[in-house]
């Protein structure tokens, strides 16, 4: 059985990094995340993302990455912004291009004939 090398998930991002690389990543997708903020139209702009503290250590003396993990995806997960269209949710930035071409559902109906 081939074990995977753990992982740590980015709370601004919501991807999976490896444990040594994951420090060298949050400041840039920090920096990345200021820049693509600035320039969203105001009332899209979020407020800067908290790191989740989580510090759960195990028996061994290690951090609990599970619960590490779950705290940076819920916090990733609240970046998201519903459509007021579909309702579906999106980062701030992909929700202009999206709102482009999402269309209101029509509701299709059946018109009866009466003879």
């Amino acid at each position: 059985m081939i074990r995977r090398p753990p992982t740590v998930v980015c709370y601004i991002c919501g991807r999976e990094y490896g444990t040594k690389s994951i420090a060298i990543h949050e400041p840039q997708c920090l920096k990345k995340w200021h820049n693509e903020n600035n320039l969203l139209p105001k009332e899209l702009r979020r407020p800067e993302p908290k790191k989740p503290e989580v510090r759960t250590i195990t028996a061994k003396g290690f951090y609990d990455l599970d619960a590490l993990n779950e705290a940076a995806w819920t916090s990733a997960q609240s970046q998201l912004v519903p459509c007021n269209i579909c309702g579906r949710t999106f980062l701030p930035d992909r929700l202009i291009v999206h709102q482009r071409s999402c269309k209101p559902k029509v509701a299709k109906y059946t018109e009866l004939k009466t003879c």
